[in-house]
């Protein structure tokens, strides 16, 4: 991490109410926490890079586990890009399917939309936002719950 960098988090976690920091990046991890021994300084602790390490399988562990394992690893790093045409979340907020409480979905799997249709609506800042289809076509798959939290460009619906 560049030294400049560290020393601007010190000075944020020392000039704010901040009791503790910890920034991630990439394969540095860096703490910054303040204690109440030393009179308002920040204590600054680094974690040493750790290299991955050479997984040793033990003997009496059977070799088909192992392998089910690295297999359950790689699909799940790997999600399955779906089929069709996929609308994403032009923001940030939470997905409602419905107009408001009780009222049935704008659209379930199977609906059949046109352009231009209202899909649902995400709420954000306290505004609600109508999220139109982009293309016509059958909804394939919808890909979040009603009330979830959805970040920007994140999938939402499949059209097929």
């Amino acid at each position: 991490m560049d030294l400049r960098k560290l020393k601007t988090l010190i000075d944020l976690v020392a000039d704010s109410d901040i009791a503790e920091l910890e920034v991630t990046e990439g394969e540095s991890k860096v703490r910054i926490a303040k204690t109440s021994s030393v009179q308002g300084q920040p204590v600054v602790m680094q974690q040493p890079q750790v290299l991955p390490q050479q997984y040793v399988q033990p003997a009496a562990m059977p070799q088909v586990n192992v392998a089910t394992q690295v297999i359950a690893t790689e699909t799940a790093a790997a999600p399955a890009e779906p089929e069709g045409n996929v609308v994403k979340s032009p923001m940030v907020g939470t997905f409602y399917s419905a107009p408001a409480p009780g009222n049935p979905p704008y659209v379930e799997v199977g609906s059949t939309v046109k352009q231009g249709d209202t899909l649902c609506i995400i709420e954000a800042m306290k505004l609600l936002n109508e999220i139109e289809a982009d293309t016509s076509g059958v909804i394939k798959q919808i890909l979040v719950e009603n009330g979830e939290p959805v970040e920007f460009g994140q999938p939402l619906f499949v059209i097929g």
